[in-house]
């Protein structure tokens, strides 16, 4: 336990660490990094690039900052990470490095206004932190070693079906190597990746949501290529897309996230999708169809067109075999064969109006959703406007946790 005067210091220092929080995780990255750039097996470089994982770790600075005195307020946020850290093998040795290297960090960007009181303080506030991470972590560790099939760190998988499911979604079918059974997992739920790519210096890993529903005697993912923008093509996905073929191995963790559907409720759910953001969804979906299927399903693919329009046949299958599924495609730029055919049901971007036309139950459902970042900040923008409960809504960040009401929206 924290006595009251560090408690009182590290309180003294939230506002700033809100002003200033960027500017130091950035900086702790780089120390960290030069001085153990083993580490840079476990981290996503992209992310860091973007500056995501920094913006990320500040948010989760400032929030232990602000309720030192009541840590147990940021449990969800704790085990959040932590699934994460346990599917990329994040380990307890790992942490004094990532502490020595926060509080210098801390001390090169603050300068003199870092006391000696002030480093003593979350050098002691970092260590009861960082034994919560390792305490829920040993015991994520021991759950997916302990379930049926399951295993603790990473296990060989063979790639054994690529299917192509639009003109940037291909799905990998992954099977255990060793023939043994896999653990089950929950829908929304996914499993990282570890590549080794020849050309780069760094082991990549990368998490993918499973999408499709459990069970089976597979895990499959669906991943979308990356093209273009501000930072280098995806090289973990481009490379599953163009080196990656059927009977290649990858290494694979046990499933992990708390992105999950509630399996306990047989309220309806409402899932809107953007783009590859469907992937999690899609498990959702054919599970829910699977176990609970009188549960209302609203289903909503936005996407540009036709041409990116992943799993459209397949869900509209299930829309006719399935009366309790509703399903609703969103195109924001139709091609003329799109138009001609009749494929989606609205075009341009999902408006409050729209749901509260193609939702029976406005108040009363469950709402998840996943997507680029514009689409997130817009969809909950849009729910808070419905009048949904905050208990109601559910959703989930490709990469590191974001504040969705201060994300900017992408340009269209």
């Amino acid at each position: 336990m924290l006595n009251q005067k560090t408690i009182d210091i590290i309180k003294s220092t939230a506002p700033v660490l809100e002003v200033h929080g960027t500017t130091i995780t950035k900086r702790f990255y780089e120390m960290m990094f030069t001085a153990h750039p083993e580490l840079l097996n476990i981290f996503n470089h992209a992310n860091q690039r973007k500056g995501r994982q920094q913006q990320s770790l500040a948010n989760t600075v400032y929030a232990a900052a602000v309720h030192i005195d009541r840590l147990e307020e940021i449990i969800p946020v704790v085990k959040q990470i932590a699934h994460k850290h346990r599917s990329l093998g994040i380990k307890p040795e790992h942490y004094p490095i990532v502490g020595e290297n926060l509080l210098a960090a801390i001390k090169d960007v603050l300068g003199d206004a870092a006391t000696d009181e002030i480093i003593g303080a979350w050098a002691e506030a970092y260590g009861v932190i960082a034994d919560a991470f390792i305490g829920v972590e040993k015991e994520m560790y021991e759950e997916a070693k302990a379930a049926d099939g399951g295993w603790d760190d990473f296990r060989k998988f063979s790639v054994a079906k690529k299917v192509v499911e639009s003109d940037e979604i291909t799905s990998f079918y992954l099977k255990a190597t060793d023939g043994g059974p896999i653990s089950t997992f929950v829908p929304g739920q996914y499993i990282s990746v570890k590549l080794e790519i020849e050309g780069e210096e760094y082991t990549h890993i990368r998490q993918y949501s499973l999408s499709d529903a459990p069970g089976k005697d597979y895990y499959r993912i669906s991943v979308k290529r990356e093209v273009g923008g501000e930072v280098p093509d995806g090289v973990v996905t481009n490379y599953l897309h163009d080196k990656v073929a059927e009977g290649d191995e990858v290494l694979v963790s046990a499933p992990a996230g708390d992105f999950v559907v509630d399996m306990d409720s047989s309220e309806p759910i409402v899932l809107l999708a953007g783009g590859v953001g469907v992937t999690p969804l899609m498990s959702m979906m054919n599970h829910v169809m699977e176990t609970q299927p009188e549960r209302e399903i609203v289903m909503i693919n936005a996407v540009r067109n036709g041409d990116v329009h992943a799993f459209r046949d397949n869900i509209l299958a299930k829309n006719l075999e399935h009366p309790a599924l509703h399903y609703y495609a969103c195109y924001s730029a139709p091609t003329d064969a799109d138009r001609e055919a009749g494929r989606y049901h609205r075009e341009g971007f999902v408006t409050k109006e729209w749901l509260e036309q193609v939702v029976p139950d406005v108040k009363g459902s469950q709402y998840y959703f996943c997507g680029p970042e514009g689409f997130m900040k817009h969809v909950f923008a849009t729910l808070k406007d419905m009048g949904v409960a905050d208990e109601k809504i559910r959703f989930e960040f490709f990469g590191p946790a974001m504040d969705i009401q201060k994300v900017e929206v992408e340009s269209k």
